[in-house]
């Protein structure tokens, strides 16, 4: 474990911009296309996000590089925050729907996740 050193909180900031910006990118195109009815941009960043992650740890990425790539891009791209939100919010509509949100959402994030991680591993 590389530490909070300034080299590798100045990476996980950087990494944390650009996630973040890419984040922004995908929920106003998941509007965009699919209007406010359910949360699809969140759902795609969330799986495509633990799939990267499990590839990188699969990878087994070491010092900054995994600094930049996953507390920092990683932790700006994925958004538990925005789903605990839309999930409380889907709730208050339509609990079934809530939960079918969560359902799918862990799940394919999971899987996603190990998939990575057992395909990528060294």
């Amino acid at each position: 474990m590389q530490g909070f050193t300034a080299s590798s909180l100045l990476l996980v900031a950087l990494g944390g911009a650009a996630g973040s910006m890419l984040r922004h990118f995908v929920s106003v195109a998941g509007v965009a296309l699919f209007g406010f009815g359910f949360p699809w941009a969140t759902l795609a960043v969330n799986v495509v996000g633990s799939g990267m992650i499990g590839v990188l740890a699969g990878l087994g990425l070491q010092g900054g590089v995994r600094a930049l790539l996953v507390p920092g891009f990683l932790g700006g791209f994925t958004t538990f925050s925005a789903f605990s939100l839309e999930t409380t919010v889907l709730w208050e509509r339509a609990p079934a729907l809530a939960v079918f949100y969560v359902v799918v959402s862990v799940g394919l994030g999971a899987t996603a996740c190990a998939l990575g991680f057992w395909l990528f591993r060294r």
